[in-house]
């Protein structure tokens, strides 16, 4: 379902309230999209407990001989895009907190069939401790993506703590100059209380007003990174829930809530792959800093 656009500083309910935040109230916890939401959720938190030992293998990116040929890429049906260009740009899937690049399984497959032809993925340790030292890690995979693909820039989607790593890396480590977009997917840019729950180093990070969190409210001129922050009113990992949305001022993100989707199901939504393939094919409005950019599907 594609979600109608309109240039305020919060997402329109259905009612017309701008309260992304807001309960729902018990009609609203036991309305049909939110218990299809939830069904689903069960069923791919179950699958993905499978696939999971398949996605701890690294994944490879083979360079693009088109890339040398000048060789226009194949029509594909399924991706709309205007310039035939933009299928080429490599795009890096990035997963969250104790996951793999499984939790991508659909995503990648469906932007390969759009006629993407770069989609990777990348593992970081589990046992990360520390979101700045992996924003420095993702950033040593950028580069390797790009000397192997012969692009300068490309897109980032991450999902949960994997939007926020790539973040800092935007926002902090100069990584706008290889990064064209960046769209996040649960993300909590505002933090989680749910991060009081387990004191680990790098959980407490997570805290709403942690210092990292802190560091990331600092100003950001002329960053070059378009950012789009996807999230959820029944994200059961970002609480509040609009803590998933982007609102700094510098990056004028594009902030679309997407209404009875689950925190592990934002990557395989057929809404949120719909607006990803189009976001990174360009087909959305580009950000502006100090203009958000909000959506309700």
């Amino acid at each position: 379902m594609r979600p109608s656009v309109d240039p305020v500083s919060g997402p329109e309910s259905h009612t017309g309230q701008r309260s992304p935040g807001a309960p729902r109230g018990l009609r609203g916890l036991c309305s049909p999209t939110t218990l299809t939401g939830g069904l689903t959720e069960l069923a791919w938190v179950g699958a993905h407990v499978l696939m999971y030992p398949l996605g701890t293998r690294m994944e490879a990116l083979r360079p693009d001989p088109r890339r040398r040929t000048g060789e226009q890429p194949p029509a594909v049906r399924a991706l709309f895009c205007e310039d035939p260009l933009a299928a080429r740009v490599p795009v890096l899937l990035v997963h969250g907190l104790v996951d793999n690049r499984s939790v991508f399984s659909v995503m990648r497959r469906s932007l390969r069939r759009r006629g993407f032809a770069h989609v990777c993925s990348w593992n970081y340790s589990p046992f990360l401790t520390d979101i700045a030292r992996a924003a420095t890690d993702l950033g040593q995979q950028i580069e390797r993506i790009c000397e192997q693909t012969g692009h300068d820039r490309l897109h980032i989607v991450g999902h949960s703590l994997g939007g926020l790593i790539a973040r800092y890396h935007v926002q902090r480590q100069g990584g706008d100059r290889h990064v064209e977009s960046l769209v996040t997917l649960g993300t909590p840019h505002q933090g989680s209380v749910l991060a009081h729950v387990l004191p680990t180093p790098l959980v407490r990070q997570l805290r709403p007003g942690s210092p990292v969190l802190r560091e990331l409210e600092e100003p950001a001129p002329g960053c070059r990174t378009q950012v789009t922050a996807v999230y959820s009113d029944l994200d059961q990992m970002v609480l509040p829930t609009h803590s998933g949305r982007c609102d700094h001022p510098d990056l004028g993100a594009r902030n679309l809530l997407f209404r009875g989707v689950g925190h592990m199901s934002l990557p395989i939504h057929r809404g949120v792959l719909d607006e990803v393939a189009a976001t990174l094919a360009g087909l959305r409005p580009a950000p502006r800093p100090g203009r958000h950019i909000a959506a309700v599907a």
